[in-house]
């Protein structure tokens, strides 16, 4: 688990520091105030700068598709300038994870035998007015490995072992109301089903069952809920954007055992009066096995709920509000322990 996070040169987190992070963090803030951004930054480190991942996040806010996927990374960078690597790690950490945009020369080289061998020559920055033809990489960087992203994709030089390996981690977007069929069949006839539905029962004390099927002639195979009272399954879809929501986020949650869950705007379709529950549920499961979570809420509602879940006297688990605020275009964190976030509600002190 994380134990502090350290956002360099990531979008509009020119330099972000948060000294220290628990097992449960929600994320507040304004609007433009870097939250989803630092969600985005977690997965990236996780992921170990896989290329899959960083596409993922282009793709979800529209800036790019698989043709421009070199160009389109320049806005992953602090005011597109790429002249400056990005750096995501722990707060003084040992681990030195950087991505960064290579101009380089390719050098072919061919053997006796027949071999063919291609070499990237860096260039600087200062020195590219001196070339005519160069292309232009990405590259990632852990300590002494080195994974290079081209217009053909990923080749590896230095330790690859070192990116292959990685926690599980989902990300739950701010507009997902639509759950993973895949997800599903991993915990499907476990205790972990149970949790499911233990979760949907929030909003429908009936749920009984659940399965993901395919429609008539179709491969794709959508929710279904089994009520007590009804004698066949029911589309969930056809039951609100709640328990569509509910379900996303609490497959993503019983799959990342030992791992990383991530929720953008925890509060979308969720009514007020159910949050409480939810955040009851994350809290046990996330003891029980052994998640980290971040989540970001715009949500006075939801930071309230999180606050009396992490304050009863039943919770174990470590937790902690941050707000991020952008001052004079710089963000930085306010971070609240649970008793301060507690003296906060009770003297009505506006925290979002």
């Amino acid at each position: 688990m994380l134990n502090s996070l350290l956002v360099r040169n990531y979008r509009n987190l020119k330099e972000l520091k948060i000294d220290s992070v628990n097992q449960i963090n929600l994320i507040t803030g304004k609007n433009n105030t870097g939250k989803s951004s630092l969600l985005e930054a977690v997965y990236i480190y996780y992921t170990k700068g896989k290329a899959e991942s960083i596409w993922q996040i282009l793709n979800g806010r529209g800036e790019c598709d698989e043709v421009v996927f070199i160009p389109a990374l320049s806005s992953l960078f602090t005011n597109r300038l790429t002249n400056e690597p990005i750096v995501i790690g722990e707060v003084n950490s040992v681990e030195n994870f950087v991505l960064k945009m290579v101009n380089y020369l390719e050098e072919v080289e061919t053997k006796t035998t027949g071999e063919i061998i291609h070499r990237k020559k860096n260039i600087p920055d200062d020195k590219l007015n001196n070339y005519q033809k160069y292309k232009t990489g990405f590259e990632i960087r852990i300590n002494d490995a080195i994974m290079f992203i081209d217009k053909q994709g990923g080749k590896f030089t230095g330790n690859p072992v070192q990116f292959s390996q990685y926690f599980n981690i989902c990300f739950v977007k701010a507009g997902s109301f639509t759950a993973n069929d895949k997800l599903f069949d991993s915990i499907a006839l476990t205790v972990k089903e149970n949790y499911v539905i233990e979760a949907l029962k929030i909003i429908e004390p009936k749920t009984e069952r659940i399965a993901f099927v395919a429609e008539d002639n179709s491969s794709e195979r959508k929710a279904v809920v089994k009520l007590s009272d009804q004698p066949k399954a029911l589309p969930l879809q056809s039951m609100g954007d709640g328990m569509n929501r509910i379900l996303s986020i609490i497959l993503a949650l019983v799959n990342t055992e030992n791992g990383l869950l991530l929720i953008d705007e925890f509060e979308n379709g969720l009514h007020y009066s159910i949050q409480e529950q939810l955040w009851k549920i994350i809290f046990r499961l996330a003891e029980k096995l052994n998640i980290q979570v971040f989540a970001t809420t715009h949500s006075s509602d939801c930071i309230s709920s999180f606050e009396t879940i992490l304050n009863s006297p039943e919770s174990t688990v470590k937790g902690k509000l941050i707000r991020l605020d952008n001052i004079n275009g710089m963000i930085k964190p306010i971070e609240y322990t649970p008793q301060e976030l507690k003296i906060a509600f009770e003297n009505d002190i506006e925290i979002r």
